[in-house]
């Protein structure tokens, strides 16, 4: 059974503030991708996350709603908790605030401070705080008076915006919650299909772009690999593994031949110049066209596997595929 917690909270209905739309939908959103891992198997992820969802008056989440809930997702121990926001963010003096359906002001909602407290007091290993919302960019800066900039070990905080910046919509819904779950379903997964909250991240930014009018803040205290969904990926951890052996040294080339392509054309068969399939070199080409699929590997002299193959040209591997060599014969994967 899954060891992990996530409260998703959207909020769109307000009393006092201005309404918003999409935030409820983004959460929804979210909710669903954290639910489960995309492999085939679907297993269970954030199993059964607890949802807030406000779209009118009928279905409002109050400050005390908000409270409870958070203080009921960081009770017991977990492998992460994790909490994402979608509605009103309020600056004031330097303090963030979670606005909730019965905000009056902004500085009335549920204080970032108090979150963070509360949070600082759960045994969970990795606490994950995502905001989207504006001035998101605010938590887990310094308190006035306080020239630490700490962040407390096992912290991971992700935000839509700068504190000074506001979070926007695009198409009706968030943008920068679009892009979350972009990653989330495999925009940012590593080789192996783990998508990090550093690989979520790096997604966002690249994606935005310098000019964009808002820059997602990411701030991390952690000492291990998280890893927050799995997806499928071409290449299994058997196959990587395999690098090492398949490659002797991260700077070998293997010189391919007609052998390495299990199949062949009418007129390829028979053509006495090209040789018949050799299966153990198929079964090697198969590997190699799996790492050619996440640019582990590349042909050299041709443009496809295929044709490097067929013309026997050569292989070797990319600055990524040796970066997964060192992982690999350092046995780090």
């Amino acid at each position: 059974m899954t060891n992990r917690k996530a409260l998703v909270v959207g909020i769109d209905y307000y009393e006092h503030l201005d309404p918003l739309r999409g935030c409820s939908a983004d959460a929804r959103s979210v909710h669903g991708v954290l639910a489960r891992h995309g492999t085939a198997a679907r297993k269970a992820n954030f199993k059964a996350p607890q949802a807030l969802f406000s779209e009118d008056k009928y279905s409002r989440v109050t400050k005390r709603q908000l409270r409870e809930a958070v203080t009921e997702l960081f009770l017991g121990s977990h492998e992460i908790a994790l909490f994402y926001f979608a509605g009103h963010g309020f600056i004031d003096k330097g303090d963030g605030f979670l606005c909730a359906s019965d905000t009056q002001d902004g500085s009335d909602g549920l204080g970032l401070n108090e979150i963070f407290n509360i949070a600082r007091a759960s045994p969970s290993t990795n606490k994950i705080i995502v905001l989207d919302s504006c001035h998101g960019g605010v938590a887990g800066n310094p308190q006035p008076g306080d020239r630490s900039a700490k962040i407390d070990h096992g912290f991971t905080i992700l935000t839509a915006s700068t504190e000074l910046q506001y979070a926007h919509e695009a198409n009706g819904t968030g943008l920068f919650t679009n892009l979350l779950v972009d990653a989330l379903e495999g925009a940012a997964a590593n080789v192996l299909g783990d998508i990090t909250p550093g690989s979520v991240y790096a997604h966002i930014d690249q994606s935005l772009g310098p000019w964009a009018k808002q820059r997602p803040v990411f701030k991390t205290n952690v000492d291990a690999f998280v890893s927050l969904r799995q997806v499928e990926s071409p290449v299994s951890h058997s196959e990587l593994l395999e690098i090492t052996t398949i490659f002797p040294t991260s700077d070998h080339r293997i010189n391919l031949d007609p052998a390495y392509e299990p199949i062949r054309f009418e007129e390829q068969k028979k053509n006495p110049l090209i040789p018949p399939p050799d299966p153990e070199k198929n079964r090697i080409f198969a590997i190699l066209q799996d790492y050619r699929a996440v640019d582990l590997v590349r042909p050299v002299g041709a443009k496809h596997m295929y044709d490097a193959a067929m013309t026997s040209q050569a292989c070797e591997l990319t600055r990524l595929g040796k970066h997964y060599h060192r992982l690999v014969k350092s046995d780090l994967v």
